[in-house]
């Protein structure tokens, strides 16, 4: 059983250790989260405990805090080259990079004399409390500073480092030879050569040549090996992002396998509103989640910029031409690319290019008169974070979507970190601390869940070789950003196992989890795991690292971490313990809301591969359509509301504590429908709030009526 304990490095030892037993656990150092409810509050460290070790609270305590700064300096930097051999191994965990094949090709500044290293530096926020409280104060109708949100100036003056902060860390960095860039209101790109970058950072970073690199991993990369105490002080500095180049996000997008594709008429190279499920459009998705009404009323977007952050490039013309299929006449200039880190290369199937291609025609489709913005960056965490940086520090988009994604513990340990007061923190606090400026700017914020339903590690660790594991994804775990879940709609399928008709009825809309084709696979005599529909599904569950925020806190259905949650890799003799979820805590819950996502009942995507050339292709779901759905969604709210709605949490989650979401007023119905059925394998839905589908589905007419009565006066 995992405990809660703080981990104490007392000598550097414990690295060889840990690393030749694989007992990864040991050593997940934990990070501040800052919640409204807790103010220190902090990420847990899951820690299985020796015979000496007892539980301790929730928090964990600066080690050493009150030592001598000799001392301290020297745990910091003992846990500084723990954190730094552990970011290698768990990155290459979840992107199966480090393959047998790998060759070492020494130091990057031997095997690449000319080769820079380019990291990014991320500062602690000036005061994170205050901000978080402000956030509230933006959020509530009561409050004199309601929808009073911030530019990216103001919120630089009020809460990034200030001024001098930033002029010291870079006068440091600059000592040591290397070149400063403020990227954003607490980011900084640091570059340098190669020798000066790991000396400055106490990082020993080679070049991998990857000779049987699998689709969409990276042939060439670098990856930190070990560390050393940094050469420069640190204190300044919460987060380090850059050392590892191998790309390990994953798109939340579902094809089906032809065994459980339902006998449907194939689509032609056009289609148009009014298709079955499995081949719906935007137009459809309208109809069916009543939008229509707000099309009717020449609501369609206008001035409103939608932002796509993702991993791989796109051929622009693929949006272009499902819009006009569908008869959506739209700007040839409404569609604009940011290249981020250079860009993410060439679009290519391997890459994710359909994900990207998906997120713009989903989301423009919807908002048919919005401007898009399309942020892509190579796939890795410091392309992930500049892109984010750059979409939130630019303020123009009003509405953001993310369709890519990992285990949380991954993001976890996917960086080294540098040692702050003897603790160390993470990417989880970069990405805090970015979606906290978005929340504060009004931007509204969403990310998929995830598409392997109660399990989202066992997506890149399936059965049998790993254990099932109770998990959740990032980014959509964090607080300030809206998590999209998945349903699947009414439908009658037919399939053909075995050459026999089989029917699968859907009376009602359901929470997305491929269970109830247990049947199918049967007939198939196939189990679950063999049949590949467990655990397929929509993303839900509690996060093991995310503090449950304050909109979350006291709302009937929330659920803590379950005992026993260990990833296990049950082809090693005797079995080894990878990672371990703390148990009982009280974590973020996932989704917030959720739409059809399900590939059985979902959509056509408009795509040109990289490899067999254009092509419609039906039934693609997953929480990669609805978060980019749900954006397009609110490109609309802000045009018939006159402004940004900021995190669309406050607004479902005050529905469903003031009795408002299920039940109408007037003319209007209800704001939300409660998904009572189904589930995603580890979690059932039922009345009100569950982690199967969140608050429910929106009637999107009727929330824009719910906004307009109780948070638009």
């Amino acid at each position: 059983m995992p405990c809660l304990q703080t981990l104490r490095i007392n000598d550097i030892r414990t690295v060889t250790k840990t690393l030749n037993s694989v007992e990864f656990s040991l050593l997940i150092l934990g990070s501040p989260i800052y919640s409204y409810w807790l103010k220190k509050s902090v990420l847990p460290l899951p820690h299985r405990p020796s015979r000496s070790a007892s539980c301790r609270s929730g928090r964990i305590h600066a080690a050493n805090a009150s030592s001598s700064p000799q001392r301290r300096n020297s745990s910091m930097a003992k846990a500084f080259a723990v954190k730094l051999l552990v970011a290698a191994m768990a990155v290459a965990a979840s992107s199966g990079a480090m393959a047998a094949g790998a060759q070492d090709l020494g130091k990057v500044e031997q095997a690449a004399p000319s080769q820079k290293l380019t990291v990014t530096v991320a500062l602690h926020l000036r005061d994170r409390d205050a901000a978080t409280r402000y956030l509230q104060e933006a959020h509530s109708p009561s409050s004199p500073n309601y929808h009073k949100f911030l530019s990216s100036a103001e919120f630089r003056a009020r809460f990034a480092p200030s001024d001098a902060t930033v002029a010291r860390v870079s006068a440091r960095l600059q000592a040591a030879g290397l070149g400063v860039k403020r990227i954003g209101s607490s980011l900084l790109q640091v570059s340098g050569p190669a020798a000066s970058v790991q000396k400055a950072f106490g990082a020993e970073v080679h070049i991998f040549q990857n000779k049987a690199a699998a689709p969409g991993s990276a042939a060439r990369y670098i990856a930190p090996v070990r560390a050393s105490a940094p050469t420069v002080d640190m204190s300044d500095v919460q987060a380090v992002i850059g050392f590892d180049s191998r790309p390990h996000f994953r798109p939340h997008l579902r094809q089906l396998p032809s065994h459980l594709q339902p006998a449907v008429g194939k689509t032609s190279g056009s289609v148009t509103g009014g298709n079955a499920p499995g081949q719906w459009t935007v137009t459809d998705l309208a109809r069916y989640y009543d939008i229509t009404p707000l099309y009717n009323k020449g609501i369609h977007g206008q001035g409103s910029t939608i932002g796509i952050v993702t991993l791989a490039s796109f051929t622009p013309s693929d949006a272009f031409q499902y819009w006009n299929q569908i008869g959506l006449k739209t700007d040839l200039n409404r569609l604009s690319v940011i290249d981020i880190d250079g860009g993410p290369g060439a679009p290519s199937d391997d890459g994710g290019s359909d994900e990207t291609t998906l997120d713009v025609e989903q989301s423009g489709g919807i908002a048919p008169d919005a401007k898009i913005i399309v942020y892509q960056a190579p796939n890795t965490t410091q392309g992930f974070v500049d892109a984010f940086a750059q979409a939130i520090e630019s303020n123009t988009a009003d509405t953001l979507s993310v369709s890519w994604g990992e285990w949380e513990w991954f993001d976890q340990q996917s960086q080294a970190a540098n040692p702050v007061n003897g603790q160390t923190t993470n990417v989880l606090q970069a990405y805090h601390d970015l979606f906290l400026q978005a929340a504060l700017q009004g931007q509204t914020m969403f990310a998929a869940a995830g598409d392997a339903g109660a399990y989202d590690v066992n997506r890149a660790a399936p059965l049998p070789q790993y254990s099932k594991v109770l998990s959740v994804d990032s980014p959509a775990n964090q607080q300030f950003i809206t998590a999209a879940g998945a349903t699947t709609v009414p439908a009658t399928l037919t399939f053909h196992p075995n050459g026999q008709a089989m029917q699968v009825k859907i009376p009602q809309e359901r929470a997305w989890g491929w269970d109830y084709l247990n049947g199918l696979c049967q007939a198939l005599g196939k189990d679950p795991v063999a049949c590949g529909t467990f655990p397929v599904g929509g993303g839900g569950g509690v996060s093991g690292f995310i503090n449950r925020p304050f909109y979350q806190y006291w709302v009937p259905g929330m659920q803590n971490t379950p005992a026993g949650q260990q990833l296990v890799d049950n082809s090693q003799t005797p079995p080894q313990v990878i990672a371990s979820v703390p148990a009982n805590f009280k974590g973020r819950n996932v989704p917030d809301i959720s739409m059809n996502g399900d590939p059985e009942t979902g959509y056509v995507v408009y795509y040109t591969s990289s490899k067999t050339g254009f092509s419609v292709m039906s039934n693609n779901g997953g929480t990669s359509f609805v978060a980019p759905q749900l954006a397009g969604i609110t490109a609309l709210l802000n045009q018939s509301m006159g402004g940004r709605l900021g995190l669309l949490n406050f607004s479902l989650y005050s529905l469903l504590a003031t009795g408002h979401a299920y039940h109408g007023h007037g003319h209007h119905g209800a704001p939300l429908r409660d998904i009572t059925a189904g589930g995603n394998w580890g979690y059932d839905s039922h009345r009100g709030y569950d982690q199967a589908t969140g608050v429910g589905a929106p009637d999107v007419a009727n929330l824009d009526a719910a906004l307009h009565r109780y948070f638009w006066f």
